[in-house]
Formats: C-alpha cells, sequence, structure tokens
C-alpha cells in the first residue's frame, strides 16, 4: 500500500527509445487490424488524440511505439503495455474503491450540534477544510478531463487518469456528505474560495496552469510546449495534491486522534489514500517524460520549477496562520511553517531537484504512521482503512 510520503516512483521509468512509424502505407495490403492514420495537428510533432481516423492494412502497434507524450500511434490499443507501472495503479486504485456513505457520521452529528462540544477555533478548521477541499478536488477532475487527458499519448496511463478522475469524484462527494451532514451552510462553505483569501489565493494559483493545457490551440511537439506541459504537470501533481492539501490533512487527522469528528477523519483518511497514489503516478509520469525528453529539464528550467514550490510553500503557510490563529488540537500555526518547509523538500526529491530548505524537519512525525493507513480498528464500529473490494482479497 502506497503512503502519502513514498518515494518518487514505484518503478525504475523505461529508457527513451526510438519511435517507429505509426503505419505503412495503405496499398500494401495486409491481414492485419485496423489502426489509425498519423495524428493531424498544427505541430507536425504533436501526439495523437485517440480520434484519428482509421486505416487499414495498417501494421500492428509495438510496444516501443508507443510514449508518454508526442506519441502519434494508435492510442485506442492498450496493449501491449509500455508503462505497467501505470497499469498497476489502475488495478490497485479499483481494488481501493469506496464509498462516503459507508463511514457512519452519527459521532460527529452529535459532537457538532452539541453547544460545548467543540470550539469557535475547532469549528473554524472543520469548516475551512472543508470550504478548501469541496472546492479542490473539482478544480483537480477539470484539469484532468479537459487539459491533461489530451496532452498524455499513452492509453495505460489514460486508462488511470480515467479512474483518477471518478475517484475526485468521490472526494467531493465525501466533502458534501460531511458537509450535508454536519447541516453547514453549504453557500458559505462552497463559497469560501470566492470569499476567504487564503482559500482564493491557492485556487487561484492553480487555474492558469489548467487554463494553460486546455487551451484548444496548444499542441504539444515542441520544446517550448514541451516544457509548459510539464511544468503544468508539475503544478497540479506536486504542487495542488501534494502540498496544497497537507495542512487540513493534518488538521482533520489531529481531530481523530482526539476521538473527535471520527467520522470526518475516517472520511480523509480513505482520500489521502487515493491522493496518495495520485501523486506517486503523477511523479512516474514527470520522471518518466524527462527520461524521455532529457531536453525539457534545463538548469533553467529547474530554477523556475524550484520557484514554484517555494511559492506554493508560501501559500499553504499562509493558509495556515489564517485558519490557525491559536492554539488548537495540539497544534500552533507556527509549526506548520517548519512543516510544509519539510514536505516541500520532499517533493524536491521526488522530482530531482535541490532541497528548498536543507534545514527543515518533520514536526508531525505521527503524521507518517496516520498515511500508512495500516490501522486495527473494531470491524463492528467501522470497516479498516486499507479495506479492498472483495475481488481483490486474498483468503490465502
Amino acid at each position: 500500500m502506497l503512503s502519502w510520503d513514498d518515494t518518487p516512483g514505484t518503478t525504475t521509468p523505461e529508457p527513451m527509445t526510438a519511435t517507429a512509424p505509426a503505419h505503412k502505407p495503405a496499398t500494401k495490403p495486409a491481414p492485419h487490424p485496423a489502426v489509425i492514420q498519423q495524428a493531424v495537428s498544427d505541430s507536425p510533432a504533436a501526439g495523437a488524440t485517440g480520434l484519428e481516423n482509421l486505416e487499414m492494412g495498417a501494421r500492428r502497434i509495438q510496444v516501443d511505439d508507443k510514449k508518454i507524450i508526442n506519441c502519434r500511434a494508435d492510442l485506442n490499443q492498450l496493449v501491449p503495455f509500455k508503462y505497467k507501472w501505470a497499469w498497476d495503479k489502475y488495478l490497485s486504485a479499483c481494488n481501493n474503491h469506496w464509498m462516503p456513505q459507508e463511514i457512519n457520521m452519527s459521532a460527529d452529528i452529535a459532537l457538532w450540534q452539541d453547544p460545548n462540544g467543540l470550539t469557535e477555533d475547532e469549528r473554524t478548521i472543520i469548516k475551512r477544510s472543508l470550504g478548501f477541499f469541496s472546492t479542490a478536488d473539482s478544480l483537480v477532475a477539470n484539469n484532468l478531463v479537459l487539459a491533461v487527458y489530451r496532452h498524455l499519448t499513452n492509453p495505460e496511463c489514460r486508462q488511470y487518469l480515467l479512474r483518477q478522475a471518478f475517484e475526485e469524484a468521490i472526494h467531493t462527494h465525501a466533502y458534501q456528505y460531511c458537509i450535508e451532514s454536519l447541516g453547514l451552510d453549504e453557500a458559505e462553505v462552497f463559497n469560501m474560495y470566492r470569499e476567504i483569501p487564503s482559500i482564493h489565493d491557492k485556487a487561484a494559483w492553480s487555474l492558469p496552469y489548467t487554463q494553460s493545457l486546455a487551451d484548444q490551440d496548444f499542441h504539444t511537439g515542441t520544446p517550448e510546449a514541451d516544457q509548459r506541459l510539464l511544468r503544468d504537470l508539475i503544478a497540479f501533481y506536486v504542487v495542488f495534491e501534494g502540498i496544497f492539501f497537507y495542512v487540513g490533512f493534518v488538521q482533520l487527522l489531529s481531530f481523530g486522534r482526539r476521538n473527535k469528528m471520527v467520522g470526518t477523519s475516517e472520511q480523509i483518511q480513505y482520500i489521502m489514500r487515493d491522493e496518495s497514489m495520485h501523486m506517486n503516478f503523477g511523479i512516474d509520469v514527470i520522471n518518466q517524460i524527462k527520461v524521455e525528453n532529457p531536453h525539457l529539464w534545463t538548469a533553467e528550467f529547474q530554477k523556475e520549477v524550484g520557484a514554484m514550490i517555494r511559492e506554493a510553500t508560501e501559500l499553504e503557510i499562509r493558509y495556515a496562520h489564517d485558519t490557525m490563529p491559536r492554539g488548537v488540537l495540539g497544534l500552533n500555526a507556527s509549526m506548520f511553517n517548519e512543516y510544509m518547509k519539510y514536505i516541500a523538500n520532499r517533493r524536491c526529491a521526488q522530482i530531482g531537484i535541490p532541497a528548498l530548505y536543507p534545514a527543515a524537519e518533520n514536526p508531525f512525525p505521527w503524521m507518517s504512521e496516520v498515511m500508512d493507513l495500516k490501522k486495527e480498528k473494531n470491524f463492528f464500529e467501522t470497516r479498516v482503512t486499507e479495506y479492498q473490494t472483495g475481488g481483490a482479497l486474498s483468503w490465502d
């Protein structure tokens, strides 16, 4: 089971290989199935989309025809696999299926309705966390469906993206389930990214990276365009999912450690399990693009990436101070100054750039245990968080 802080990828990226022609001329009949014609794009090197016309008589796809970006082979052919790590993550994600309604929220409802159950500071943390998360996963889903999917030209990676998009929908559903269960003002919570500056700033930071890739006139195939894609993948997988969720996750899990808001905390544990795999998949993709396109990973580009991560870290620290003006739950805002720098260093290491804050340490060592998700629980009260679907269980 992956934890949120797993090392970069689960496999060693495959070396770059020469791409064979996507098809032979149709004038040479062959008994092979139909495959697509080469992609037509404004950029001659840009990748296929999967919607090209079919051509009779074309040769069958070979594994070396496949590439993460700028592939011109038939994207409708899932096999032969080239990036088995992507397929394995897809299977693991399917095995980890869950639904928000499976988690009992009755204790949370009773505590929330008790006038003396939570302090005002604790209530603020709950509302601000749900306010950010409830729209954040919608932003991520939009990025996947409207932008990223179009430019990753590998079918096994696309298969995982489809599963990830579904999981983002489940997460948004989970936040709505918590909001509805607690009887919160839905308009207030869902509009926090428009009304609370620290939440707005994180969402606003991410949007240009989606808008860039969603531009219908944007095509990969040149070093400048490919770097733009790589930058935007880093913005969402490394920063948005790997940094911007962290303060809220620590805060909500702290409630569960004190036997408060246990249903909400359990929802977050399931969400973290999914997000851990999302981030590790994205880092695998980023590192594979680097292997296949080493000319993109220039010293200047690495400095740009470092500046992005530093800016995002400062935004997340600012969010911590906004949501936690006073100490609560054994936490205080200044602890997040150190923690977010520690997390930023881990993200830098995972994509191969120098640490931004070399002296930073982890003030929350308990988070590593929580994020392993290996929890023994009373089965009559709740199921274990590492539950998998029946078809994936081994009875040996």
